[in-house]
């Protein structure tokens, strides 16, 4: 199981930093601009999880396959650019399966330093989310979570349920599986159906 998450980390770290590279490309960015924003979509959340919690170093730091995956999207994005704009949907469904990947390995992380379960299901959060907030913020467009779209919601949702699961002393495989799922399953259903939080007007 371990090994399968490691993998997915690996593809969800691909797929956010081609995101990156995509919005570098709408504003028209430089390729060392694409670079720097698909670094810091794909680790920027994992990056501050790590900080808040006294891990050193980070873990972008520690293992350099991280950096060689982001390479590789800048490169695939910037050489192959109208086929990957076509797989917008493929890319939308990679970038949920991540969301819910790095929201389990960002709690994990959080509960393994023996953090409060609410803090814990914060850092799951922040590890899924917040590498898009500091992209979109470099990029001066309104980050997707404060839209009228659930999708930190659906983090947080995920992580709570992993938290009563393991409660009820469901192996950790299963309750990994069923989390995810449970993440990607709200982020599709919502977005198919244009579902979102009440917006305060």
């Amino acid at each position: 199981m371990n090994q399968i998450l490691f993998s997915l980390d690996l593809i969800g770290t691909f797929v956010f930093a081609i995101s990156g590279v995509i919005s570098a490309s709408k504003n028209k960015l430089d390729l060392f601009g694409a670079l720097f924003l698909g670094f810091i979509t794909a680790v920027g959340g994992g990056t501050v999880r790590d900080l808040l919690l006294g891990v050193a170093p980070v873990s972008w730091v520690r293992d350099t396959y991280y950096l060689f995956i982001i390479i590789l999207a800048v490169a695939v994005t910037y050489l192959f650019k109208r086929h990957v704009l076509k797989l917008r949907k493929t890319l939308f469904f990679f970038d949920t399966v991540g969301i819910g990947v790095f929201t389990i390995l960002g709690l994990q992380k959080a509960l393994i330093l023996d953090v409060s379960p609410i803090v814990a299901v914060i850092m799951g959060t922040f590890s899924a989310v917040l590498g898009g907030v500091i992209r979109d913020i470099l990029v001066n467009d309104i980050p997707l979570i404060f839209r009228n779209e659930i999708y930190a919601t659906a983090c947080i949702i995920g992580a709570s349920v992993f938290l009563l699961l393991e409660r009820f002393n469901v192996s950790f495989e299963v309750n990994v599986v069923t989390t995810i799922m449970i993440i990607i399953t709200i982020r599709l259903i919502s977005v198919k159906y244009k579902i979102g939080l009440p917006k305060i007007e």
